[in-house]
């Protein structure tokens, strides 16, 4: 599967899912993303890069909306995609759907490591067998939230 395709997967929110509300748990959501990157790195073929390299993956960031309810045993469809790299981090887009309607959706930033620290997507697209992809230009509103976030001072001041 190409590094820019969309990977789908079909998620159930079941009882261990929600909160007081009866609805998706925050925090749930990000693990239940983790399961649609997990997919999009075994169908690129990056989770066997990543185990022969010895590389882990983190996450390093992410923004995400939430717009609409997921209460229990709502059947959801998870797209996930990578929307391109920089010089440190690749970025990957991710939704999930009940039917037409979009109930939360999530830009994350993800760095590939190795005991140095951060592997350079340079690197990993080589592993890859694409060493000359070039990456992809960022959506506008991507773009911004890059270039905010270089600007959020760390560690904060307070």
């Amino acid at each position: 599967m190409p590094l820019d395709a969309t990977d789908e997967i079909s998620i159930l929110c079941w009882p261990i899912d929600i909160d007081l509300y009866v609805e998706l748990n925050n925090g749930r959501t990000l693990t239940l993303y983790d399961l649609g990157r997990f997919s999009l790195a075994k169908r690129t073929g990056l989770d066997r890069v990543l185990r022969q390299e010895g590389w882990g993956i983190a996450v390093a960031g992410v923004s995400i909306r939430f717009r609409r309810r997921v209460r229990v045993f709502d059947r959801l469809e998870m797209r996930t995609r990578m929307l391109g790299w920089d010089q440190r981090f690749v970025y990957i887009e991710q939704a999930l759907w009940r039917g037409d309607t979009c109930c939360s959706h999530i830009l994350v930033r993800g760095a590939i490591t190795d005991a140095s620290g951060i592997v350079a997507p340079e690197r990993v697209l080589a592993a890859l067998g694409q060493p000359d992809a070039p990456p992809p230009p960022f959506p506008v509103w991507a773009q911004a939230w890059i270039e905010a976030e270089a600007l959020r001072p760390w560690p904060p001041e307070f």
